[in-house]
Parts: C-alpha cells; sequence; structure tokens
C-alpha cells in the first residue's frame, strides 16, 4: 500500500469521535447536502434518478452519504480504508435499520468485480484522498456501460490559493502553480489530490468518459465558517467556489 494511504488512514483514524458527531448529524438529515456548505441535492441537482441503481462510494467514511442514496432507492456498496469510519458506519446502520455493505479497502484497487455498478460516487473521499490516476479508472472498471461518475473535490481555484501550512485560511492570491498540479503533501502528513481542468477532462475522456456537468458550488448567503474545516471562509467561498461537482459518464 502506498504511504500516503497509511498517512491519510492514521489521520481519520485519529478523528474517529469528529467523524462519530458528524455520522450522526447526517443520518438525522432529511435530504442529501453537498459538502461544507451543505447545498441540498435538491437545488444542484448533480444526481441521476438513483432509484434502482447499484452504486458504489469510494472512500464513503462514516458512509452517512451511502444511506442517504440507499433512502433514494439505490443499493449502495460503500468503501473505505479505515476500520474506525466503517465501524462507525455499522453502529448507525444499527441504529437507524438501514443495512448496506461495507468493504474495507483501497479505493484505488478494489476487490469489487468489473461492470458491478450504475453508479460511482465520492464526497470528499477517493476524489481527494486518492490519486486520480488511480481511483479514475478504477471507477471506470467498476461502472457498467451507460454508467455514471459523480463525485465532489475542493475546487482547483481554491488549492491554488492555499497555504503550505495547512491550517491557514485560503487567501486571495494565487500561491502556488495550476500547471503540474497533482499531490499535494501537507504539513502535517497528509496527502491530498488536486488536477487543473485540463488535466481531468483529459483523464476522464481517456477512461471512456463523457463530462456531463461541472458544478461549481456557492456558499449560501446564510453560510458560516465551519467550524473545524475553517481552512476556507464563508466570505471567500461566496465570492469563488470552494468546492466543484463533477458529472460524467461511460457511453452506453
Amino acid at each position: 500500500m502506498s504511504s500516503y494511504l497509511d498517512a491519510n488512514r492514521r489521520n481519520w483514524e485519529a478523528l474517529r469521535e469528529f467523524q462519530e458527531h458528524t455520522a450522526r448529524r447526517n443520518r438525522a438529515a432529511t435530504e442529501p447536502t453537498w459538502g461544507l456548505w451543505k447545498v441540498p441535492e435538491s437545488e444542484l441537482r448533480s444526481l441521476p434518478d438513483v432509484a434502482g441503481m447499484d452504486v458504489v462510494e469510494l472512500g464513503c467514511g462514516t458512509a452517512y452519504w451511502s444511506a442517504w442514496l440507499a433512502r433514494l432507492g439505490a443499493r449502495p456498496v460503500a468503501v473505505d480504508l479505515t476500520p474506525s469510519q466503517l465501524e462507525i458506519a455499522r453502529t448507525m446502520q444499527a441504529e437507524h435499520g438501514l443495512e448496506f455493505p461495507l468493504v474495507e479497502a483501497n479505493a484505488e484497487a478494489t476487490p469489487l468485480d468489473a461492470a458491478s455498478f450504475d453508479l460511482v460516487f465520492s464526497e470528499y473521499g477517493a476524489s481527494i484522498w486518492c490519486d486520480p490516476y488511480r481511483w479514475i479508472p478504477e471507477a471506470a472498471r467498476l461502472l457498467r456501460p451507460g454508467g455514471w461518475l459523480v463525485f465532489m473535490r475542493n475546487s482547483v481555484l481554491a488549492t491554488v490559493c492555499a497555504p503550505d501550512d495547512d491550517e491557514a485560511q485560503l487567501t486571495r492570491e494565487l500561491l502556488r502553480p495550476y500547471h503540474g498540479l497533482h499531490r499535494l503533501d501537507w504539513p502535517e502528513g497528509t496527502t491530498e489530490f488536486n488536477l487543473g481542468y485540463g488535466d481531468t477532462i483529459r483523464l476522464l475522456r481517456g477512461n471512456g468518459f463523457e463530462v456531463e456537468q461541472l458544478i461549481e458550488v456557492q456558499a449560501p448567503p446564510d453560510a458560516e465558517t465551519h467550524p473545524v474545516y475553517n481552512y476556507v471562509s464563508a466570505e471567500w467561498a461566496r465570492d469563488w467556489p470552494s468546492e466543484e461537482i463533477w458529472v460524467a459518464r461511460r457511453p452506453g
């Protein structure tokens, strides 16, 4: 296993208490919402009708999105590398009476069968913690013809405005090169990934995808800076997109 995956897993193991709190709050929500600003899916309209779909969530964390998708009629399988996150997911399943498979695995190379899913999904999971040159080919392998890939990541603009100190907030200046954007190693030992727009489109098309949408998420007028993920202020995210959702599809 790659060293960055080990480091990222240790980071999430250390955040168990926070993750359990987040899991309980999200499982209680009546509608799926996206990202830091909790923008409802009903406003963004990023997902196809998932009723009856086989869905795999790559980098599911505590699998609250998989639970939301199950409530919408999907048949989810949730994949994550971190045992403590999956333990929380199992607890939530028992408390809410909503069960689906939880798989402990690296999202870059899952043990799941090829062409088994109609939708591959990731919200701040594999989409930022795994190498896109590995996890996107894996997503393509898992999808049936006509299947969808939907993922949220930090925006490219947010990434190039991020200081090297990962505890500092995004600036209103460009701080890192856009060309060659790929791997970001943070001082506390974790690693994230992002690609520029051209590289992302080339990677998706090179794996048989057609890009349907790029949704640049704006913080709502009443949004407040997140108490933990405060690297981006609500004010910044009202002026520029801090998050983006990619919607792509493999031709049928």
